[in-house]
């Protein structure tokens, strides 16, 4: 048995049975373990953002890490973005990396990096292995450290000679700390704050954001009469008929100070006090009133959950109704002119029962909520991290984890350009994802951010920068040369028409929204 088998063996052993691969050749003899040890699923992705992106999906809707094989320390660098946003989200993930072999590396040749040094902004848990002999212990290792709450980004480095050397063990993998229940002081503090008169709000992220934890939340709403609301962007949000409905803080500053204003007690569960995405000359970074009192009731790496329900118990809530469930209802089909609104109703008239939303929709999809919180259920996916090209990747990776559920991917067209490579994967693998991309030609967010920041009046030069015509991109033609089918539309007619039949479809699908 060589270091890779040994290492293959305790990662299927430790639960970890996906792997997205884009591997070199130092990554050898882990790609032909791959081959003989049973209860790996492997997947290919032409671009190592996109492994790390379907790594994050994976995880959103199994609380299970994948694992990743990338090459070197470069190809570490390029899956480094969507890690970011996969490490913000609180997902856990395995990142097999590929070294030259100990006693190659003084001789500096091109590949040579530190990958040591480029895998720890990303990552909680890093670390070399040094012989083949340690190489199961050390992923089992990996394997606690990405399963630690609420999700950790593990990555084990794999010299070449450790990967081909004898091991002789497969490694048990420790089970990871379980998450902290929430303090008696903690509970007391949130209920008071609650219950003391003034204007109250609870503030839910993580795996607050979960159905049972949603209907906890609902019941302390109806007890206390406080507001129940969501942070901006959320991993992973089930909504949808019969659950509790909630809003989200807006990204644009005003809305947000809007949607607080008059908040004068905020509990946390699972989410930080509201701060602004971006500094903005003369507007705050908390959002926040001044006067608003802000109780921590529990981090995002606690349980959630348990302490919903002891905050419950403590306002003898647990029999309550829960307040905002969410009616079933549906809009009607949108037809005409292409409008925000229209677009959010074509999604809540088409969606099936159980979709994934994966949201990177940016600055077309901030509406969308309403239209589909009397949609069947369904489970919706934020990018928590802010770098782009996330919406394709974390699309592959929830349906390679629920292949019996459509995804459904909404992208703006400048950030589809940088994980486009997901396409072909989606092809490849005949995974069930509708992609929809909004085609505004341009980086529509970034005209209100030139004001925003106070930089307004664009003149030609700086439009440059924002426009992506000359030459138009045509995403029709850039999924059929990846295997995926797909169509244009220039109304909502042709929109609803064309939803209806993807959803309908096994398969996956793109439909290019000229907006």
């Amino acid at each position: 048995m060589t270091g890779a088998d040994s290492l293959v063996r305790t990662l299927v052993k430790g639960g970890v049975t996906v792997s997205f691969a884009n591997p070199g050749t130092s990554e050898m003899h882990y790609v032909a373990a791959l081959d003989r040890v049973q209860g790996m699923r492997c997947v290919l992705g032409l671009f190592e953002g996109v492994c790390s992106g379907a790594a994050d999906g994976y995880y959103r809707m199994t609380d299970m890490p994948a694992a990743t094989l990338l090459h070197l320390g470069p190809g570490l660098a390029n899956a480094c973005a969507n890690l970011h946003n996969a490490k913000k989200a609180g997902s856990g993930i395995v990142n097999i990396v590929g070294e030259h072999a100990t006693y190659h590396i003084k001789f500096d040749t091109p590949l040579t990096a530190d990958i040591e040094g480029i895998a720890k902004p990303f990552s909680h848990w890093v670390k070399t292995s040094p012989t083949s002999k340690t190489v199961a212990k050390d992923g089992a290792h990996a394997i606690q450290a990405a399963r630690t709450s609420p999700g950790q980004i593990a990555t084990l480095i794999l010299p070449a000679d450790t990967a081909w050397g004898a091991a002789h063990e497969v490694a048990e993998t420790p089970p990871p700390p379980a998450p902290q229940k929430p303090s008696a002081d903690a509970v007391t503090a949130a209920a008071k704050a609650l219950t003391n008169g003034e204007p109250g709000m609870l503030l839910l992220g993580g795996r607050a954001l979960r159905a049972r934890a949603l209907e906890l939340a609902g019941k302390i709403a109806t007890k206390t009469g406080c507001k129940v609301q969501g942070a901006g962007a959320n991993a992973r949000l089930q909504r949808g008929a019969g659950r509790v409905q909630i809003s989200r803080v807006p990204f644009v500053v005003e809305q947000a100070t809007a949607v607080l204003k008059g908040t004068r007690q905020m509990v946390l569960c699972g989410a930080r006090q509201p701060a602004a995405f971006f500094a903005y000359p003369g507007k705050p970074s908390i959002l926040t009133p001044e006067d608003c009192v802000v109780t921590k009731l529990a981090d995002v790496e606690d349980d959630c959950e348990a302490a919903l329900e002891a905050l419950a118990a403590e306002l003898g809530a647990l029999d309550a109704p829960a307040a905002g469930i969410a009616a079933a209802k549906r809009p009607d089909k949108p037809s005409g002119k292409i409008t925000l609104d229209g677009l959010g109703m074509a999604l809540g008239a088409t969606m099936p029962e159980n979709a994934i939303v994966v949201d990177e929709s940016v600055t077309t999809g901030r509406g969308f909520f309403p239209f589909s919180a009397g949609a069947p259920p369904h489970d919706w996916l934020n990018n928590m991290g802010g770098s782009i090209g996330f919406g394709a990747p974390v699309a592959v990776g929830a349906a390679v984890a629920c292949p019996d559920r459509k995804v459904i991917s909404m992208i703006g067209d400048g950030s589809a350009m940088y994980t486009v490579q997901a396409l072909w994967t989606m092809a490849r693998e005949n995974l069930d994802v509708c992609v929809i991309i909004f085609s505004n030609r341009s980086y529509q967010i970034l005209y209100s951010q030139l004001a925003d920041v106070g930089a307004p009046n664009p003149g030609p030069r700086a439009i440059d920068m924002l426009t992506l015509d000359r030459p138009a991109l045509d995403f029709v033609k850039l999924a059929k040369g990846m295997g995926v089918e797909g169509a244009r539309v220039e109304d909502l007619d042709g929109l609803t028409k064309q939803m209806q039949w993807a959803m309908g479809q096994k398969g996956p699908y793109l439909i290019e929204v000229m907006m």
